[in-house]
């Protein structure tokens, strides 16, 4: 008899956990071998068990999932680990990949697809759902936003005015002014509302 597929299951959720085991114990050659709540339980759970497959939340607290996944392959690096999240941003997805996630799923569109992932993973494949694909083609080659774009954005997401955002950041209100005009024109945004709004979704920030 073929070994069963050995996974370890990450969230932050308990009902998603119990969800994801009952249906893995519904399939013949599946075992989950751990779980995790968050980045760091999941390193310590991958040493312990050294699972086939991982499947790994993004946003946990304490260390999310593209930290814990950096952590694991830095002692495995070829250790198999799937994304499942609710976020659609090419952003979260694109960093995940970076730094080695094999699969990529939405956690709407789980059952059958998680299913027959595991078992594409697990034999050596990458999956990435075609809308994910398609989001990362479409931004390819884009200007990036620069860290300190990215902190404004946060200070307007957050809902303070430019001279708030310029005191916070010990930094002018020309300045900032100057790094809107920027991210306005990266992000193809027509104001500072639609760029937040755009930013969310793609995964840039979170709020």
């Amino acid at each position: 008899m073929p070994q069963p597929v050995r996974i370890l299951v990450v969230d932050d959720h308990p009902l998603f956990r119990s969800g994801v085991a009952s249906l893995l114990g519904s399939q013949e050659g599946m075992q989950l071998v751990a779980e995790a709540s968050d980045g760091h339980e999941a390193v310590a759970m991958f040493r312990a068990h050294r699972p086939d497959v991982t499947l790994m939340d993004l946003q946990m607290p304490r260390m999310d999932g593209v930290e814990a996944i950096e952590a694991i392959r830095a002692d495995f690096p070829n250790a198999r680990i799937v994304i499942l999240t609710t976020y659609r941003g090419d952003v979260q997805a694109l960093r995940a990949l970076k730094v080695g996630a094999s699969g990529y799923l939405l956690k709407s569109l789980l059952h059958k697809e998680l299913i027959e992932t595991i078992r594409a993973v697990n034999a050596g494949k990458r999956v990435i759902p075609p809308e994910i694909a398609a989001e990362i083609a479409g931004h390819a080659g884009e200007e990036q936003l620069t860290e300190r774009e990215m902190e404004v954005l946060r200070c307007v997401a957050s809902g303070k005015s430019n001279k708030r955002v310029a005191d916070q950041l010990d930094i002018s209100e020309e300045t900032v002014k100057g790094h809107l005009r920027r991210i306005l024109a990266k992000l193809d945004a027509t104001d500072r509302t639609h760029a937040v709004t755009i930013a969310v979704k793609r995964g840039i920030i979170e709020l």
